[in-house]
Parts: structure tokens; C-alpha cells; sequence
């Protein structure tokens, strides 16, 4: 059975790509040619898409970090030494 983190990770990273293909598609509708080439313009828009798709990515990466991230697991915090100095070891 698939656990519950891996049905938001799945969630979020197929919404993400349907975004861009929606956006890709709108552009190539709007920007595109007769002979199925794209305009200037629509380049331009593809490559801002294509740039906003790896920031969105970006977010989504961090975002689901923070939220799936339980507080239990204590990350940060190191209980193996004894004063929680590691000067003077070698």
C-alpha cells in the first residue's frame, strides 16, 4: 500500500507537470505558425515557462520538505557528545 508522504509527493509533482503542459499547450496555440513552427515571441514564453517550471519545482521540493518533515525525528539536534562540542577531537 502506498503510505500517505508518497500520495502528496505524488500529488504535487503530477500537478506541477500538468501545469506546465497546460502552459506549454496554451502558448504553442497562441504563438504557433501555420507550418507548426512558434513565433519569436512564443519561444520567449516557452523558455520563461520552462524557467518558472524549475522554480515551481524549487518550491514544491522545499515545501513538501518542511510539511513532511515530522518533528520526532529531531534532525538537528546531536545527542552523542557529551558538552555538544566537537573542539579537541580528534
Amino acid at each position: 500500500m502506498v503510505e500517505r508522504e508518497q500520495v502528496i509527493e505524488i500529488v504535487a509533482a503530477v500537478g506541477a507537470v500538468a501545469m506546465m503542459l497546460a502552459a506549454m499547450v496554451a502558448i504553442g496555440s497562441s504563438y504557433g505558425a501555420e507550418n507548426s513552427t512558434l513565433s519569436p515571441e512564443g519561444g520567449q514564453m516557452l523558455v520563461g515557462v520552462i524557467v518558472g517550471f524549475i522554480l515551481l519545482m524549487v518550491v514544491v521540493g522545499i515545501g513538501l520538505a518542511y510539511t513532511l518533515n515530522e518533528s520526532e525525528d529531531d534532525l538537528e539536534t546531536n545527542d552523542d557528545d557529551d558538552n555538544g562540542d566537537a573542539q579537541g577531537t580528534f
